[in-house]
């Protein structure tokens, strides 16, 4: 069984940058589509970012296209987000997660492991 565990997160002033990383264990990582998923305090989960299991594609949700880039290393078994340009409004509960299937979702409940999340907390 995979387990994945988030690090990275933190406080940043507007304007800032933060790399999130999602470590995995288990030897199988590389047939996970894996996402970024995030929540706010009072609000459904919501989809960021999410890449295919070769990692040459990814998927952004509008509010962070253009800003925050997702990538991986299947030997290292590790997914990262590089968020650029923080926002205030992008304050939330990161998590990463991982689908055993060839496409990607936007939707939580299509993804079969999650992460305990990194706190992401952006000051105006």
């Amino acid at each position: 069984q995979v387990q994945l565990v988030e690090s990275g997160g933190g406080l940043v002033q507007a304007g800032g940058s933060l790399r999130l990383s999602c470590a995995a264990s288990g030897r199988t990582f590389s047939t996970y589509v894996m996402g970024w998923f995030r929540q706010a305090p009072g609000k459904e989960r919501e989809f960021v970012s999410a890449l295919s299991r070769s990692g040459d594609t990814p998927y952004y949700s509008d509010s962070v296209k253009g800003r925050f880039t997702i990538s991986r290393d299947n030997a290292k078994r590790t997914v990262y987000l590089q968020m650029n340009n923080l926002k205030p409004e992008d304050t939330a509960l990161y998590y990463c997660a991982g689908r055993i299937a060839w496409a990607y979702s936007t939707v939580p409940s299509h993804y079969d492991l999650w992460g305990g999340g990194a706190q992401v907390t952006v000051a105006s």
